[in-house]
């Protein structure tokens, strides 16, 4: 039975967004490895942009300052 966790930030991702993602993950199971995709299990995690750190930095951080810098 295959596994697949995705983590994104929590930002608005939309329930038809999370559908595609998991018919695609299961779908490329699937077609890569040959897996049944009625015991192929996708699940979501969503986190906060503050639990969430590129650098060393918190994402949140880190587009607040991009936003503030100037084109």
């Amino acid at each position: 039975m295959p596994y697949v966790n995705i983590k994104i930030t929590r930002e608005g991702a939309t329930a038809e967004q999370k559908r595609r993602l998991i018919e695609g993950a299961t779908r490329l199971l699937v077609e890569v490895l040959g897996k049944n995709p009625a015991t192929t299990v996708v699940v979501i995690d969503e986190v906060d942009t503050d639990n969430w750190g590129i650098g060393g930095i918190p994402v949140t951080e880190r587009r607040r300052s991009e936003k503030q810098q100037p084109n």
